[in-house]
């Protein structure tokens, strides 16, 4: 009996010591997958980063709408080079199925007005707001997640989201000492309305082929802005500079948004969002840098406001990105 009886207890005894090296096998696992995950995320907002400064200097010769239509073609297109290299690889329950088909369709549509809203807001505005104001896309990501996606946003998220909400406010103000928006301003907020609604519906089917998604988004967001430019008649823009357009277009938007759904699967929308919250900051370097932007004093209230809300939404993500760690109770 007492045999039997330390058998049984040296049995359970192994059985947990396997279970625990497990979990903390898993925890290694999960650990380096979302340092992975954040350094995709912090790629893509530095890749995406040179889109507004560049974008503002090439819009001296394309018009806004054929501006937008040809970063995306030039991402969809160059993604869709990469993809017939991988698609050999690919599984084919990695595919969009007919089940994905409503958040593709928003997807797309919302791709074809947000870069269209952005040149607009460009043009009309500066290169530094423009930068810094895409950051107003962390609060409409965070409350979609929320309102239709059932994401939770933290105490710490909503005091981030308090803070950018203020900066977006400063920055869009005309700087001539009156209380009436700038209408550049009002372009890039509507933009990144509508880019926070397709984060979501991208998040929905990025555990899908990335390859496909980012493909799809360029080739028919593309295709549609390109028909709205010809239905405004817009004046198509020489060769040399449809190819600098789309070479833009394949590093910040392709690349981007492929880093950007790469680091979706593992952080979630709201998360993800946080951690691209850097391009702004970075775009906004490079518009003093590129353009010759003069930066006044509005602009760093706006900066400092934005600034202490990126560092909470950083924080927030990297609190809750940690692995907790998992006590097994005793049989």
């Amino acid at each position: 009996m007492l045999e039997d009886y330390d058998k049984k207890a040296c049995l359970t005894y192994k059985a947990r010591y396997i279970r625990i090296h497990r979990v903390k096998e898993i925890k290694i696992l999960n650990h380096k997958t979302k340092k992975i995950a954040i350094i995709f995320a912090l790629l893509a907002a530095v890749f995406y980063a040179f889109n507004t400064p560049f974008s503002k200097f090439l819009l001296n010769n394309v018009a806004p709408t054929f501006m937008a239509a040809f970063l995306y073609l030039g991402a969809g297109i160059g993604v869709g080079i990469m993809y017939l290299y991988h698609i050999k690889k690919e599984e084919k329950s990695d595919r969009l199925t007919k089940q994905d088909l409503p958040y593709t369709i928003g997807m797309i549509v919302l791709d074809i007005a947000a870069p269209i809203l952005l040149m607009i807001g460009i043009k009309m505005g500066t290169a530094s707001n423009a930068s810094l104001l895409g950051n107003f896309e962390i609060v409409v990501t965070a409350l979609m997640a929320l309102l239709f996606f059932k994401e939770k946003v933290s105490a710490k998220l909503w005091i981030a989201i308090g803070f950018i909400t203020l900066s977006t406010i400063v920055l869009s103000f005309e700087g001539n000492g009156s209380f009436q928006f700038s209408i550049g301003s009002i372009f890039v907020i509507l933009a990144t309305c509508c880019w926070g609604f397709e984060n979501n519906c991208t998040k929905k089917i990025s555990d899908k082929s990335t390859y496909e998604i980012v493909m799809l988004k360029g080739i028919f967001s593309g295709g549609g802005s390109f028909t709205i430019a010809l239905v405004l008649r817009e004046k198509i823009p020489e060769m040399r500079y449809i190819a600098v357009v789309m070479l833009l277009g394949f590093v910040a938007y392709g690349l981007s948004i492929f880093l950007y759904v790469r680091a979706q699967r593992d952080l979630g929308a709201a998360k993800t969002s946080a951690y691209y919250s850097v391009a702004p900051f970075v775009g906004s370097f490079l518009a003093f840098a590129v353009n010759g932007e003069k930066l006044g004093v509005k602009y760093f209230i706006g900066f400092a406001l934005m600034l202490v809300g990126t560092v909470f939404v950083i924080y927030d993500t990297m609190i809750k990105s940690q692995f907790r760690v998992v006590y097994l109770q005793w049989l």
